[in-house]
């Protein structure tokens, strides 16, 4: 085994109290998702989308990671091969436990996002509808999220990982979305051994060898803990 390839999607940062989609009384339910996350929606009302990815990141300011977090950092650092985690979440949970090989296929909050050039800079804060691109000086910034209609990041280097992973988990998504529901076929195919973690089978569990039921923050210290005693 040289190469273990891990998803993780909103349910294991959920632990750690940032909410998912679903969530009842978060900063989603106040909103619709074809208002804050497309890029119609960024069009119609600019402040309104700006602000709400602005309380999404003092969100992440104040969140830590969770023992979840934690076992797959330690995982990286312990394994004698190569561990990839590719993330839908937008915050830095995993960075801030320790992961350092971490591809944000939706983005990540942290960051901000020309329009009129594709510049990428570090967010502040609070960013305001307008501001200007560090370097072209267009007035076009946005958040660097991927919005519903937008092409993930990354697609190809993620597929290139899951062709030749040895391992594939999937943790605390629901197999809703595409292309990330897609991924364990992908891997299946490449012969990969797979494995889901989540509260409930997800629309996709069907396709896992092996799937753990119950909080990311307790049953990945046990599967981290099986893999390096072999």
């Amino acid at each position: 085994m040289q190469k273990i390839v891990i998803l993780t999607g909103a349910g294991i940062s959920a632990e750690s109290g940032l909410g998912t989609f679903r969530a009842e009384g978060g900063l989603w339910a106040q909103h619709r998702i074809e208002d804050v996350a497309t890029p119609e929606g960024f069009s119609r009302d600019p402040k309104l989308v700006v602000d709400f990815y602005n309380a999404r990141r003092a969100q992440e300011a104040e969140a830590a990671p969770n023992a979840g977090h934690i076992a797959l950092a330690e995982l990286e650092e312990a394994f004698s091969g190569e561990v990839v985690v590719i993330t839908q979440n937008v915050d830095d949970l995993h960075e801030k436990a320790g992961s350092k090989k971490v591809m944000h296929m939706h983005g990540a909050l942290k960051s901000a996002l020309c329009a009129a050039c594709d510049h990428r800079w570090p967010a502040p804060l609070a960013m305001a509808p307008g501001d200007t691109c560090p370097s072209c000086q267009a007035p076009a910034a946005r958040p660097d999220i991927v919005w519903f209609g937008e092409m993930p990041y990354d697609m190809d280097e993620i597929f290139d990982h899951l062709a030749g992973a040895d391992v594939f988990a999937s943790i605390g998504t629901s197999g809703n979305v595409y292309p990330a529901a897609g991924f364990v076929a992908e891997a299946r195919r490449s012969g990969a051994h797979t494995v889901e973690f989540n509260l409930e089978p997800s629309l996709v569990g069907s396709q896992f060898d092996d799937i753990r039921i119950g909080p990311a923050s307790q049953t990945l210290p046990l599967w981290v803990s099986e893999l390096l005693k072999g």
